[in-house]
């Protein structure tokens, strides 16, 4: 196999340069796939919630069900178990994140769409600015300006000759780290996994085209391959559930009254 990975007519791996995909029309970076599948998601999603309460009965229908299980899972779950009782009014953006994230992480598995939206960094990147900017306001709203920045650059209880060391860190956490590890964690396991079925599939087709003994092992390749698409889903809503639970622990310390 290595043979053939190493001929100049062999199979080429996939890599990093597959998630640079073309414009579809025109010469304008704002036309790509990504970008449309993220404006696909806003329609699927809005669309999917606004069906499921139109009609809303006191016993519900199974797509009324549906919407209002993922909206009770997001008020509650992620709203008032994680930030008390000021939690409503980050509901709409909790449930608004998490949908949103959900829908276009699993458009890495959906035929003929089978890219993940996520996998794209700019996206994991603007969604963790508007959380900073979310759990910040929450926080200099909550506690005023001064009172805020006095708290992180000087937490309470901790002596005065520590502060030479611990301030840099906590200004460097909640300005720099947050926001940054709360993206790539998202950005990198879709990458990941993208990645990974790009390696099982494309190899098997790979494998299907060679000598008779490549044959044989093919079906073993699209095999992994669909196991890791069921694994992949796992992980698809498993960070979308950290990216929007992360978010309201960022919230519910912002309105905490210590530190």
């Amino acid at each position: 196999m290595g043979a053939y990975l190493a001929s100049e007519d062999g199979f080429k791996p996939p890599s990093a340069a597959d998630f640079n995909l073309p414009p579809i029309f025109g010469d304008n970076p704002f036309t790509t796939k990504p970008i449309f599948l993220a404006f696909l998601s806003v329609i699927l999603v809005s669309v999917f919630f606004i069906s499921a309460s139109r009609k809303a009965l006191v016993v519900p229908s199974k797509l009324q069900f549906a919407g209002e299980s993922v909206y009770s899972f997001v008020r509650n779950e992620l709203g008032r178990d994680v930030i008390g009782h000021e939690f409503m009014r980050f509901v709409p953006y909790l449930f608004t994140l998490f949908t949103f994230i959900l829908t276009n992480n699993i458009f890495g598995i959906v035929p003929f769409l089978q890219f993940p939206t996520m996998s794209r960094v700019s996206f994991p990147y603007v969604l963790a600015i508007i959380t900073f900017v979310v759990f910040h306001y929450a926080a200099i709203r909550h506690k005023g300006l001064f009172p805020y920045i006095k708290e992180i650059m000087f937490p309470p209880g901790v002596p005065k000759a520590v502060y030479v060391i611990l301030t840099p860190i906590e200004v460097a956490t909640y300005l720099i780290v947050r926001p940054v590890t709360l993206s790539l964690r998202l950005f990198a396991n879709m990458f990941a996994g993208h990645l990974l079925l790009l390696v099982f599939f494309l190899g098997g087709d790979y494998l299907l085209q060679g000598a008779i003994g490549l044959k044989l092992v093919a079906p073993f390749a699209f095999g992994f391959g669909i196991v890791l698409t069921f694994f992949e889903f796992m992980v698809q809503c498993l960070q979308a559930y950290l990216f929007t639970l992360l978010t309201a622990m960022f919230i519910a310390g912002a309105l905490a009254d210590e530190h």
